[in-house]
């Protein structure tokens, strides 16, 4: 099973989120330190998957937000 560049990113957000409840918790030095160390490992492997994932648009620029399409009368 191939893991995709979001499910790498929510497990960041996973990771680091565990790690600010097992701080709050004063859970051990070691369990937090670890944890943050693993955190980052895995932070550093999502950006280099979401930077090299070979996703295509037909959306350009001129298109603006996709949400709010840009008007002649607006510019």
């Amino acid at each position: 099973m191939k893991i995709s560049a979001l499910d790498w990113l929510g497990l960041t957000t996973l990771i680091l989120v565990t790690v600010t409840l097992f701080a709050a918790m004063d859970f051990a030095f070691n369990w937090v330190f670890y944890l943050t160390v693993t955190g980052q490992i895995v932070l550093v492997i999502a950006v280099y998957k979401i930077l090299t994932d070979d996703y295509t648009t037909d959306k350009t620029f001129d298109d603006f937000y996709e949400d709010q399409p840009m008007r002649d009368n607006d510019l």
